[in-house]
């Protein structure tokens, strides 16, 4: 199971092309509210498209999780960063090495919590002075270790293909690229 993580002003193309690429690789994936308790579990995006999530963050149950992902937007990215208890999901995770993944404006997360330190990653274009311990890349998508991390809205395919990869490994990813004529 595959958490992709919602927060008020998360970036729309990152979450649902994540969505979409994980169900015709057939990994089983989940919206998790963050930080939760919206009445009907609805979270608005950064260009105002709603998604309801598929569950609230406080019920989310992480032992069953292979995967956090981190869908970008500043303002989504800046809701999840200060949500304690994804924080400290997020360093049970990187202590357990276990997969992460975030993309856009998101890996500032990670970098937030010394989960980068001396990996390579890329971030939004000009905001590579918040990948703090991190060697910052201009690739599309970089995976180091069981960390992934995507560039800008405009490489959300590359990146849910990457995760692809790492859960199902090349012949899936293949499999799905080929499907999608890329």
């Amino acid at each position: 199971m595959v958490f992709i993580h919602l927060a008020e002003g998360f970036e729309e193309i990152e979450a649902v092309t994540i969505m979409d690429i994980l169900k015709r690789a057939g990994i089983e994936g989940a919206f998790v509210s963050v930080p939760g308790g919206q009445k009907d579990m609805t979270v608005c995006g950064g260009h105002g498209i709603k998604i309801k999530a598929d569950m609230d963050f406080a019920d989310a149950d992480y032992e069953k999780c292979e995967m956090i992902v981190l869908p970008g937007g500043m303002t989504g990215t800046l809701n999840l960063k200060k949500h304690d208890g994804l924080c400290s999901r997020i360093r049970e995770f990187a202590l357990k090495d276990k997969w992460l993944s975030a993309i856009c404006a998101a890996p500032m997360v990670f970098a937030g919590l010394s989960v980068l330190e001396e990996k390579e990653a890329v971030i939004y274009p000009g905001l590579e002075k918040k990948l703090k311990g991190a060697r910052p890349s201009e690739k599309p998508v970089v995976k180091d270790g069981k960390v992934i991390t995507g560039r800008s809205p405009g490489t959300a395919m590359l990146f849910a293909l990457e995760i692809v990869k790492a859960l199902k490994g090349q012949d899936i990813m293949e499999k799905v690229r080929t499907g999608l004529a890329m």
